[in-house]
């Protein structure tokens, strides 16, 4: 039977997780990225590839459990979080990333939601595996990046257990503030099954500002305070004989809003900010259900092949808040402007991927990959109080064959090459948008194809034993907000097969980097450019977000150093510049900045790892937003800088261990980045969450 430690993973061979502060100088352990298809080592590839391991995660929920704010607070070209159920606005070198989980993925572009970041409680993830910068290495959706949840795996031949608690509340107190986590788990392996069962139940309250107030709920997107979670997984391996192995995963996360607080609107034009009251909100509370299931088989030595096949499903619902808004008015169902309403989203994936990899080629020097990845995504939006169809059913097919290699020139110098034809069909049936556009129009369906040949580029140059050059040429394939733009038809004589704002998004990504380990010294630096013909910005146009498919450009520079002072001391600073336009008269041209829905502002991220004993490791960390100004309305578009600070404290126990966090150390009074520039509505200029602290135990035996 194969090594349990290896039992459990289904993406990639051997992963080893490199730890937090490392006990020596210089030794790390080569980390194979399942999210690539060929299983690539990091530090190894021609384009930047972020892990974020076990041990920076706990640092992270040891302050907060917000998914969004983990990744933005690890990521500096990700977007700062909103603090809410939502990723609108929330952008990764300037575009869409593509949420997976174990390689399934999660978002739903073809009605883009901005829920795909809350699919799984981060207690479930081993690591997340970031690829930054346009790919199509999984398909659809990653015009800016992928980020790639790697779920846990059974560990050791005995069974263990493990459980945990956290509590958190403002300091300045209020008891509607306090929040709870509980998780367990169970794990082991028996012979040649290994399984891993998990629960995790939460509690979060009211997040309140640095003076104490409730900050504004958003009635419209959801929201995580005052909400209510809770996951189910499980994960089941069987070992056929000692290189194949068939493994099943399920997990169930459900987020739904207590629906206990009312929001009471803010005043932009004179600094005053959304805040709330208790009370009764009209319809039903928003909540994500999502549940993905993946059932993979695994041989490692088919005829001298490593053989992947994986066949999975998503069962996606994200329920928003309601409202009496124009564009649900319809005579037929009640008198004007008093028809309250609130939309569904509903998605339901098949899906399949097939990779067969061969190293050791050429005299050990070539490694290609192959395969075919199969997609089946079903999504409509629907009113669910009066039943009425929103968006109506589109289905996209999806087929998609690949190959990628890998040729190791010389010792130094490896060369990098792949190629993937996807082959994509939408098929919506006629249907009649609501009464609210133009009186409710007629439009044909149709079955409009697509077929674009992505192609990928790379060199990594290995100049010294201490230093590395990387550069990459890659290019996405996206879909634009289909929903978005098929329910707005408000002309007559409308075909779907007629509409080019359905057109394929492509984003070329262009990128050259320098990474450097020296002694108690690495770094790394990267330049992008990511470049799209027919981009898909959103406008508000009449208090609605329209899609506009224009030529977009968008630079940037990410910069990563870290620093081992001594064996126990670990300083590191992280820097992202992004900038883009578009373009706004359409002849060919980017000639206008892109605002603040698509560009983040400057980011300069400060760390200090410390290992003081055997016992205890702290952690603090530093984020300043650079003040920008952003094209608009003037002044009220201009982003004003701050600074967050948090800090996290670890300490292990003869039986168990303790976690201490604090968000906000120094209760930072401050608008959000979305308030400020991106949300111009008064019902969203909210503040951001005051000094929080958190207090957890966790036990393993």
């Amino acid at each position: 039977m194969r090594h349990p430690v290896l039992s459990g993973l289904c993406l990639a061979p051997l992963v080893l997780a490199q730890p937090v502060l490392a006990e020596t100088v210089n030794k790390l352990e080569e980390v194979s990225i399942s999210a690539t298809r060929g299983g690539s080592v990091a530090g190894q590839t021609p384009q930047k590839i972020t892990i974020i391991t076990r041990e920076e995660l706990e640092q992270q929920l040891a302050v907060t459990s917000d998914t969004s704010q983990v990744l933005s607070n690890l990521i500096p070209s990700f977007s700062p979080s909103r603090q809410k159920l939502t990723n609108s606005g929330e952008t990764f070198r300037g575009r869409n990333p593509l949420f997976m989980i174990d390689g399934v993925p999660q978002s739903n572009p073809l009605r883009d939601g901005s829920r795909d970041g809350y699919t799984i409680d981060l207690s479930m993830v081993e690591r997340i595996e970031i690829i930054h910068g346009a790919s199509a290495e999984h398909g659809l959706g990653a015009t800016g990046g992928i980020i790639n949840f790697v779920t846990r795996r059974p560990e050791g031949t005995q069974i263990r257990q493990h459980l945990g608690m956290r509590a958190s509340a403002p300091t300045d107190y209020d008891e509607d503030g306090v929040g709870y986590k509980l998780d367990y788990r169970v794990e082991g392996v028996r012979g040649n099954w290994d399984f891993l069962a998990a629960a995790t139940f939460e509690e979060r309250g009211m997040y309140y500002d640095a003076d104490g107030r409730a900050i504004g709920i958003d009635p419209a997107q959801g929201d995580t305070m005052d909400s209510r979670s809770h996951d189910l997984f499980l994960k089941v391996g069987y070992w056929l004989t000692e290189n194949q192995q068939l493994q099943f995963t399920v997990n169930r996360f459900e987020l739904d809003g207590h629906h206990d607080y009312v929001l009471v609107s803010g005043d932009r034009a004179n600094g005053v900010p959304a805040t709330s009251v208790p009370g009764s909100p009209e319809g039903d509370a928003p909540k994500n259900d999502v549940v993905t299931t993946n059932l993979t088989y695994r041989h490692d030595n088919w005829l001298g092949n490593q053989v992947l096949a994986q066949v999975y499903t998503q069962r996606f619902r994200a329920l928003y808040g309601g409202s009496r808004a124009g564009t649900f008015q319809d005579p037929a169902y009640a008198p004007i402007n008093d028809l309250f309403d609130q939309s569904q989203n509903e998605s339901d994936k098949v899906g399949a991927k097939f990779t067969v990899t061969r190293d050791g080629m050429l005299n050990n020097r070539l490694k290609i990959t192959a395969g075919m990845d199969v997609l089946q995504d079903e999504t409509s939006q629907v009113l669910t109080q009066t039943g009425r169809e929103w968006v109506p059913e589109t289905r996209f097919e999806n087929i998609a064959p690949f190959v990628q290699g890998e040729y190791r020139a010389t010792q130094r110098l490896s060369l990098h090459s792949g190629v993937r034809y996807e082959y994509a069909k939408l098929k919506v049936d006629d249907f009649t948008t609501l009464a609210s556009y133009n009186g409710g129009q007629f439009v044909e369906g149709g079955e409009p194809s697509f077929d674009e040949t992505l192609f990928n580029f790379g060199v990594v140059y290995q100049v010294t034993d201490w230093a590395q050059l990387f550069a990459n040429y890659s290019e996405g394939f996206g879909m634009p907000d289909v929903g978005r733009v098929l329910r707005a038809v408000n002309q007559p004589n409308q075909s779907v097969d007629d509409f080019i704002d359905l057109e394929p998004i492509v984003t070329d990504n262009q990128e050259i980097g320098w990474r450097f380990r020296h002694g108690a010294w690495d770094a790394e630096i990267s330049y992008f450019r990511s470049d799209s013909d027919l981009g898909a910005r959103l406008e508000q146009v009449n208090g609605v977000f329209e899609v506009m498919r224009e030529k977009s450009e968008i630079e940037g520079m990410e910069v990563d150093t870290n620093y081992q002072l001594t064996e126990r001391h670990r300083i590191g600073a992280s820097y992202a510049h992004v900038n883009g336009k578009y373009d706004s008269d359409r002849d060919g041209h980017t000639d206008t900045r892109l605002g603040a829905r698509d560009i983040s502002p400057d980011r300069l991220t400060l760390r200090w790892q410390t290992r003081w004993n055997d016992r205890i490791a702290s952690q603090m960390t530093g984020n300043y937003l650079f003040s920008r100004n952003y094209p608009g309305n003037g002044a009220d578009n201009d982003f004003s800088s701050y600074t967050l600070v948090d800090a996290s404290l670890i300490y292990t126990l003869s039986e168990g261990k303790l976690s201490f966090g604090i968000d906000n150390l120094f209760n930072e009074d401050y608008f959000t980045f979305f308030a400020q520039s991106a949300g111009l509505l008064d019902d969203q200029y909210t503040k951001g969450r005051g000094r929080t602290l958190s207090v957890g135990y966790s036990l393993d035996f």
